[in-house]
């Protein structure tokens, strides 16, 4: 409903790590967590009673778009009408569909909750086919037409980006009716990521094993997640076999939901002229094909600094053969950081200051006005995200607070997310508020560089700025090569379909062997691969979003440029980026952070990340030798 948009965007909602966090630890009820630390749903609307006579509301204006049908390119003043009304009923609608959402988040069990949010998305593909009109007949205007609307009707002006996006795309616009058939797909188009999440979270039989200390295991998605990363390493080998050994035996289902996923990809891409799903995934917000292509290219060409960070894990973990499943093992003995939430908002208010008085002012505002739900309970989602698509609102939170250093870091980084939402919703008029998840995951990666130098700033004990580099490291293993990896592999699976070849289970495992290999080393001996481990793909759910994980790569390596800049004083740095976060969706990305400073058709703020990283393992290196290691 917002001009060539998604319905809503929660940013942060897909946090960077791909595992789901457990939360049981400190799992109490809702109803005993101080209603300071929950999120205040009441400033949407005051009660369900009064989101369902919202709704209703909603629902007897839809019809009001359907008078404009055939009149847009003919008359400034109905040009304006409409996409006025567009605007607002996008607003409301998201502001409904967020509350439905969120009610739904905060305790997953209550069916009341989930059939408002499935009512909500039912009523939106509704109201898509009701617009599906409007760009159709927008691509009867030509550059001369809008600016001579615009003259007319100065009110248009908001939207002029939004038209001049229209025109770009035009070659890919289809008739109103096949619009409208597009549009009614959308029914259809996520049936496979649907089936995929129902199958992986609650149907398939996930094992059970006995761990060393003789505790049992249920190796579901969050047991996984918790046990992978078991101090005792015959554990950890038993996990993993176990774990991958069960999604083995349904690498077939898992292979045809994928190729499904991406034989709708394949339909959109073909239906709409474009030359690849690759093409048509990245020209929605006008990302060159080369800032994906060269990503990849740059990882490949330093995988020697991968292989060097593995081989100081190897060192660390003191074994002779470093393995697959030893990634995830601690390598600092003895060392757990733990913060409760007020030393937490502390840590992260003083890591922000160099951005800023308005900045920081931003952060108050949400620890003091229930902008955040932070504690796990029972039923609530797992993992963490920022929403901030309640335009008239603020943004919101949802965390499941555990109180290790990770937990920190993740109340940063949403931080970054809501900060983003803030200063654009604050800044910029409806039209142009939302920005993509390109630049999304910039501001967030941000707030985590700003903490982890804070840290290291004011740390000094050796084993806890080991334990802190290493968590460096590991986000930048996490999210620079291994997102990366996920990003050559979509693209291999994505082109082999285009030249219409099956891609079985049986395929895609070999695939992802051959790209576990080159990354890790295996055939250099830096890094064994061992079966079942390559059905890995299975488990990854970004590969049912349609070329969206090279983002979290070309985003970290953007915000550590950023990070470089305000860290070292420049004079320019942080004005740069509060007008980045001001800034919205009122340019395309790559233009927005080109001025911030950070020029993504570049290779430097991928070199700069290189430079940081390896910075770190010199320090690294410097500590194992003082200490015998």
């Amino acid at each position: 409903m917002k001009q060539g948009e998604k319905w809503i965007i929660l940013t942060g909602v897909f946090a960077m790590a791909l595992g789901i966090q457990n939360s049981a630890s400190q799992t109490r009820e809702r109803s005993e967590i101080p209603v300071q630390h929950t999120w205040k749903l009441e400033d949407i609307y005051p009660s369900d009673e009064a989101w369902k006579t919202a709704k209703d509301a909603w629902v007897s204006r839809l019809d009001q778009i359907l008078p404009f049908k055939g009149r847009l390119s003919r008359s400034s003043k109905d040009l304006l009408a409409c996409l006025e009304l567009n605007a607002d009923l996008s607003k409301e609608f998201v502001r409904l569909f967020s509350y439905a959402n969120m009610r739904s988040d905060q305790d997953t069990r209550n069916a009341d909750a989930m059939a408002m949010k499935q009512e909500m998305a039912q009523l939106g593909t509704q109201y898509e086919t009701k617009a599906s009109y409007i760009e159709s007949e927008l691509t009867g205007l030509n550059g001369d037409d809008i600016a001579r609307f615009i003259q007319e009707q100065p009110g248009l002006g908001i939207f002029e980006f939004y038209l001049r996006d229209v025109l770009r795309r035009k070659a890919h616009k289809l008739s109103d009716r096949e619009e409208k058939i597009i549009a009614e797909a959308g029914l259809l188009s996520g049936a496979a990521g649907s089936i995929y999440n129902i199958f992986s979270n609650a149907e398939l039989p996930y094992p059970e094993v006995v761990l060393s200390d003789g505790s049992k295991a249920l190796l579901n998605q969050a047991g996984y997640s918790k046990y992978r990363a078991h101090p005792n390493r015959a554990d950890r080998e038993k996990v993993f076999q176990a774990f991958w050994g069960a999604l083995d035996k349904f690498r077939r289902t898992f292979g045809s939901q994928l190729y499904a996923n991406i034989k709708k990809d394949l339909f959109y891409a073909r239906v709409r002229g474009y030359n690849s799903c690759l093409e048509s995934a990245l020209d929605e917000n006008a990302i060159p094909a080369g800032v994906y292509h060269a990503l990849i290219n740059n990882v490949n060409q330093n995988l020697d600094s991968f292989h060097r960070y593995l081989k100081i894990k190897k060192r660390m973990l003191g074994v002779d053969t470093l393995k697959y499943s030893d990634l995830y093992a601690p390598t600092v003995a003895g060392v757990e950081l733990k913060y409760d939430i007020e030393q937490a908002k502390t840590l992260v208010l003083e890591s922000v200051k160099p951005l800023g008085k308005d900045y920081a002012d931003g952060v108050k505002l949400a620890f003091e006005n229930r902008w955040i739900d932070i504690f796990p309970s029972p039923g609530k989602r797992s993992g963490a995200y920022s929403n901030g698509s309640v335009y008239d609102v603020h943004p919101y939170i949802l965390l499941n607070y555990n109180g290790q250093f990770q937990d920190v870091s993740t109340l940063a980084h949403e931080l970054g997310h809501t900060m983003h939402s803030y200063f654009s919703n604050k800044t910029q008029p409806y039209p142009l508020s939302n920005y993509s998840i390109f630049v999304a995951e910039v501001a967030s990666t941000l707030n985590e560089a700003l903490l982890m130098d804070r840290m290291l700033k004011t740390i000094k004990d050796d084993d806890v700025r080991l334990s802190l580099l290493m968590e460096y490291l590991d986000s930048i293993k996490g999210t620079v090569f291994r997102q990366t990896q996920f990003a050559e592999f979509e693209w291999t699976i994505h082109e082999i379909a285009e030249k219409d070849q099956p891609l079985t289970g049986d395929v895609l495992t070999n695939l992802y062997r051959d790209l576990l290999k080159k990354y890790y080393g295996h055939d250099l001996g830096i890094c064994v691969i061992e079966e079942p481990i390559p059905v890995e793909w299975a488990y990854i759910p970004h590969f049912y979003y349609n070329f969206y994980v090279y983002q979290y790569s070309t985003s970290f390596t953007a915000s550590t440029a950023l990070a470089e800049r305000v860290l070292q004083g420049e004079k320019k740095a942080v004005p740069d980026v509060l007008a980045f976060l001001s800034a919205g969706g009122s340019r395309y990305p790559i233009d927005l952070l080109r001025d911030a400073g950070v020029d993504m058709t570049s290779p430097d703020p991928f070199t700069q990340t290189m430079q940081a990283m390896n910075r770190t393992m010199n320090e690294i290196e410097k500590i194992l030798f003082k200490k015998g290691i």
